[in-house]
């Protein structure tokens, strides 16, 4: 049994269920891309790769996460690579994908499946849609990551893998390739796996929304963000738009923008005439 998940916090919740259920024992693959975020053209050919490196290298450029493009993200291609190898060599070898209700685990749930089209009947997935939990206090909650759920629950949750059926590999990869083509750079969550595309512009206006005045530090800001809005993503994406805006003279920066805690914003100031 191959478990595959979409975020590296997900690994250890899920190594810790085993102990309590060995059945659930076996190697653990983490996708590290955020497929939510980004190009998608040619997805899965070497000129699309390329240029989604390119375009992540650009995004992460002097900022705290610099370099992650270079040795990272090109990893997800050279991880399938290796399942599909494990998957020819065993054909008793099975595929368990994991994935929260959240557009990055979809995302990566669509990138991923349509590579597996050939090894149906050995693809199952575990999609926590809507299901609820109980936490550490007990109480009854829906997680939207998976490390939020106890190894306990996970064990519970292994009730939920159910085998993707031919139709899903039919309709499911047909839809991924619609959204590859539209050229957008934000993808959101509009219930189920269904997903939505907006420009790279998107959270702009709401990150904005944020900016004061005065000089504000970015981690404040963000902490700000990350509470109140309805729809939020990685900081690494966030910090390349406020760049963006701030080159476009909509903001103000100073400071070190690899430092969250060094780095500063205001709105710009209006020069009357």
């Amino acid at each position: 049994m191959i478990h595959v998940v979409f975020e590296e916090a997900n690994i250890e919740a899920l190594r810790k269920s085993f102990e309590l259920d060995k059945a659930m024992q076996g190697e653990i693959i983490s996708i590290k891309d955020d497929y939510a975020v980004g190009p998608l053209t040619n997805m899965y050919t070497e000129e699309g790769i390329s240029n989604r490196t390119a375009w992540w290298r650009e995004t992460l450029r002097h900022g705290p996460h610099d370099g992650i493009a270079d040795d990272g993200h090109v990893h997800d291609n050279e991880d399938v690579k290796g399942l599909l190898a494990q998957l020819n060599e065993n054909t008793g070898e099975v595929v368990w994908i994991w994935a929260a209700q959240n557009k990055h685990d979809v995302s990566g749930y669509y990138w991923l499946m349509s590579q597996l089209k050939e090894y149906q009947g050995r693809i199952f997935i575990l999609y926590l849609n809507n299901l609820p939990f109980i936490n550490e206090k007990g109480n009854i909650f829906y997680p939207t990551s998976l490390f939020q759920i106890s190894p306990k629950e996970f064990v519970k949750a292994k009730q939920l893998a159910r085998l993707i059926p031919p139709s899903e590999f039919e309709i499911d990869p047909d839809e991924w390739g619609r959204l590859c083509n539209e050229q957008k750079g934000v993808r959101l969550l509009e219930g189920g796996k269904k997903l939505v595309q907006k420009d790279y512009d998107y959270y702009d206006a709401e990150l904005v929304a944020f900016v004061a005045k005065d000089w504000v530090k970015v981690n404040r800001l963000f902490n700000q963000f990350f509470s109140k809005a309805k729809e939020t993503t990685g900081d690494a994406f966030l910090l390349w738009r406020l760049k963006k805006l701030a080159e476009e003279g909509v903001i103000e920066a100073q400071g070190d923008y690899r430092n969250m805690k060094d780095f500063e914003v205001k709105l710009k100031a209006v020069e009357l005439v």
